[in-house]
């Protein structure tokens, strides 16, 4: 658990990032990792970092791709139905489907969908936490 959390805190840097150029030590860091846990973290930056940029004024620090319902993934992609955002103290529903390139560091796509807000009295239901 650790390690995904040193490596979280540096994939939150990513963020700001272009979502084609990987920074040579956040690459190094998901290097290290399992493919199906390097899949998900990747996806989670980058569905991170593409609300962060579009417009809607949510501004995430952390992107869960299990907590509603399992994520599912074949080869390339991951499709993430239950997922959830944490914006400014709050967390809402997500879902996305991202697909990677075949290291699973690189996106090349990622549709995402912002749901309704989780209410406060469920976050303990969903190990959801301030």
């Amino acid at each position: 658990m650790p390690k995904r959390l040193v490596l979280f805190m540096s994939l939150a840097s990513l963020a700001a990032s272009s979502a084609l150029a990987v920074d040579p030590a956040i690459k190094k860091q998901l290097e290290k990792l399992d493919p199906a846990t390097r899949l998900e973290q990747s996806c989670d930056a980058e569905a991170m970092s593409r609300i962060n940029k579009d417009g809607t004024g949510f501004r995430p620090d952390k992107v869960i791709a299990y907590t509603f319902k399992d994520p599912i993934p074949s080869d390339d992609r991951l499709e993430a139905p239950g997922a959830v955002f944490r914006s400014k103290g709050d967390w809402y529903h997500l879902s996305y489907t991202c697909i990677t390139g075949p290291q699973h560091i690189n996106v090349r796509d990622l549709k995402y969908k912002i749901g309704d807000k989780v209410p406060k009295d469920k976050w303990t239901k969903y190990y959801l936490y301030d």
